[in-house]
């Protein structure tokens, strides 16, 4: 009978163990899952910046490009003096 109840607790003691892990399993999912969330704003954010600056870059060859035209009227009418 002394047997029996050893085994009956080591049978408990393992469904115990199986159960944290399947705890400590669905836990590490449950922060996985918030990081992966974080991550992907932060890439969102990433993206946007890099619009932003695409926009900024295409304002600057504008603005380089009137600069251009700028000087070349500069330099007609100075040769046209």
């Amino acid at each position: 009978m002394g047997r029996s109840k050893i085994e009956d607790a080591l049978k408990r003691l393992d469904k115990l163990t199986q159960e944290e892990a399947r705890m400590a399993s669905a836990q590490n999912l449950k922060i996985t899952h918030t990081v992966d969330e974080r991550v992907r704003g932060v890439a969102d954010t990433v993206g946007a910046i890099d619009n932003g600056m695409a926009s900024v870059n295409d304002r600057v060859v504008t603005v380089d490009d009137r600069v251009k035209m700028v000087d070349s009227k500069v330099t007609q009418d100075i040769a046209g003096v």
